[in-house]
């Protein structure tokens, strides 16, 4: 079992990822919109990977943490889910912001133009993933569990398509193999735990 440093440790990564996630969703539109000369060519590829990266690690702790019960540091693990998809839906939605302070209106309607949301090349892939990093974004706090209540787990369940919307993005239109890679890997261990959990054992009748 974990001692009490680790336990400690974790709150305050959680706490850190939070804070950072704050700062990423007041600080990155602003740089975004009105200083985007003094950032390096490869900043979008870059935030974009490491939204696709937390988001990733929200969603293998949970089955890791269900597989593997005997690994006790593993499952104090699933708290930093909320701070990892924080940092993750902020970065997007700190893109969001910034197209829209640079482009105000026209983003707006462009965003809910029929092209932007077709099926050719994948292009419905980015507006999905937006809206469901926003909601996902806003709904991630104690105020929205409290006033959603059971409904709320069920718009939790936006984190599937918040993070295949991003890694069939990255993979199909940014050439990202390892988003590939991450969509395998959460399908199967997902799947597996899913098993695990419900699989009930059949019980063999006892003969006389």
């Amino acid at each position: 079992m974990p001692n009490k440093t680790f336990f400690t440790f974790i709150a305050s990564l959680q706490e850190t990822l939070l804070i950072i996630g704050i700062g990423i969703s007041l600080l990155l539109p602003m740089i975004l919109a009105y200083a985007p000369a003094y950032l390096p060519e490869w900043s979008y590829t870059a935030l974009f990977g490491l939204s696709l990266f937390t988001v990733f690690l929200v969603m293998i702790i949970r089955p890791l943490a269900d597989l593997f019960p005997s690994v006790t540091w593993i499952r104090p693990l699933v708290i930093l889910r909320k701070g990892f998809g924080v940092l993750s839906a902020s970065i997007i939605v700190g893109i969001m912001l910034s197209k829209f302070m640079v482009d105000g209106f026209v983003y707006a309607l462009d965003f809910f133009s029929p092209e932007h949301w077709s099926l050719a090349g994948g292009a419905v892939l980015a507006p999905i993933g937006d809206l469901s990093a926003l909601v996902l974004l806003v709904t991630s706090n104690k105020y929205s569990k409290r006033v959603l209540g059971k409904n709320w787990k069920r718009i939790q369940k936006l984190a599937y398509v918040y993070f295949y919307a991003g890694a069939l993005y990255e993979f199909l239109l940014l050439d990202q193999v390892l988003a590939l890679v991450a969509m395998i890997l959460v399908t199967a261990l997902v799947g597996a735990a899913y098993i695990k959990n419900n699989l009930k054992p059949v019980r063999t009748p006892q003969t006389i």
